[in-house]
């Protein structure tokens, strides 16, 4: 295998192996995830929604941003499970919707660590609500009311907005998949989103789940942008990159391969060129004074109208002389050298063939 193409087997074979690993590294599923009503993992609330739907209770899953949930004609509780701890504060335009008469139910808030154990089983009407966290609200403002908690502060309490209130959580797992098996934690957060009889929405869009034409509002209705957000989207620009390297240090634009026309065999220079070598290597330089000095001699003969048989040196010599009157003495001393007929030096070779050369252009 050529040292080019293998360059490219190893380039493809590394990029392969980098998707795979971006897939096999990147975690089923991502911390935006937790507390969502589709997810069906511990730190989910399938299990929960699941069982609001079979006791009869009306709820839907929210997919838009908050800006777009508008004043009802019945009030509305939305639930709103952080997936990661945000401050117990509202924003003006919440505020100003839960001034109307709605609820607003956040789970998993910042609060301070207290000295509490962890894992804790709290009294309510419902029966013990196991919570796992340390985190209290030593005290609450006074349009507040505690709902959960110890002598430790408070861990579920809620504040009155104008007509509406909104209820906190320190725990954003109050009533999480892993909580199955204790059911009054999931009546405990049934009793708190069902007050009032409002309509009940979970709000999923703070998990990355969007409508249609929320979507396409946000410009992630095609298959480009959905690729930018997954792990795909490094992978395709390191297999470009890749490619791009390969083809610059090559020096190859995409197509075909074209193959180079194989150049033909000229035997008989072949041939020249190893009898070159051959005589060379055995120093015969009398052997090629004797054999190029003939083809030479005839050459010039033929040129003079000597005819094709070898004449002596005197006869070609003044033939010369007669016809073109000049250079004499350069072709008696290239004759007299191929009469000797013994070995000269490389040196001395080169001269007698320049001597050669010279004569064969005063002639042309």
């Amino acid at each position: 295998m050529k040292r080019s193409n293998r360059l490219v087997w190893l380039g493809a074979i590394a990029t392969a192996v980098i998707i795979l690993l971006t897939f096999i590294a990147a975690p089923s599923s991502s911390k935006i995830n937790s507390g969502s009503t589709y997810s069906r993992a511990p730190d989910g609330y399938g299990a929960w929604y699941a069982f609001m739907q079979e006791r009869g209770t009306t709820i839907k899953r929210w997919q838009k941003p908050f800006g777009d949930l508008k004043v009802e004609e019945r009030p509305v509780t939305l639930l709103r499970i952080n997936s990661l701890l945000s401050e117990p504060i509202l924003l003006s335009e919440q505020k100003e919707w839960v001034k109307a008469g709605n609820t607003l139910v956040v789970l998993g808030v910042g609060a301070k660590v207290t000295a509490a154990k962890f894992s804790t089983m709290q009294n309510s009407p419902f029966g013990d609500v196991k919570i796992a966290t340390r985190r209290r609200k030593p005290s609450v403002s006074k349009n507040g009311k505690i709902s959960l908690g110890d002598r430790f502060g408070a861990i579920v309490w809620e504040e009155k907005h104008g007509q509406g209130k909104v209820i906190f959580s320190t725990t954003p797992h109050l009533a999480a998949n892993a909580y199955q098996d204790y059911l009054s934690n999931f009546q405990y957060l049934a009793n708190l989103v069902t007050q009032k009889n409002n309509l009940v929405f979970v709000d999923e869009y703070i998990h990355g789940y969007k409508d249609a034409d929320v979507r396409k509002s946000e410009g992630e209705g095609n298959l480009f942008s959905y690729l930018i957000k997954t792990p795909l989207f490094p992978a395709f620009i390191q297999a470009g990159i890749l490619l791009v390297v390969l083809i610059w240090a090559q020096n190859r634009r995409f197509g075909k391969l074209v193959a180079l026309d194989t150049p033909e065999l000229d035997n008989s220079e072949a041939y020249i060129q190893a009898l070159a070598g051959v005589l060379q290597k055995a120093q015969s330089t009398d052997f090629v004074i004797d054999t190029i000095g003939k083809q030479e001699q005839l050459q010039l003969q033929k040129a003079l109208g000597l005819g094709p048989e070898l004449l002596d040196k005197q006869t070609l010599v003044n033939a010369w002389q007669q016809q073109i009157g000049i250079a004499t003495a350069e072709l008696d001393a290239v004759l007299q050298q191929q009469s000797r007929k013994h070995r000269i030096s490389e040196r001395d070779l080169i001269s007698w063939l320049g001597k050669w050369q010279t004569l064969r252009k005063i002639k042309n």
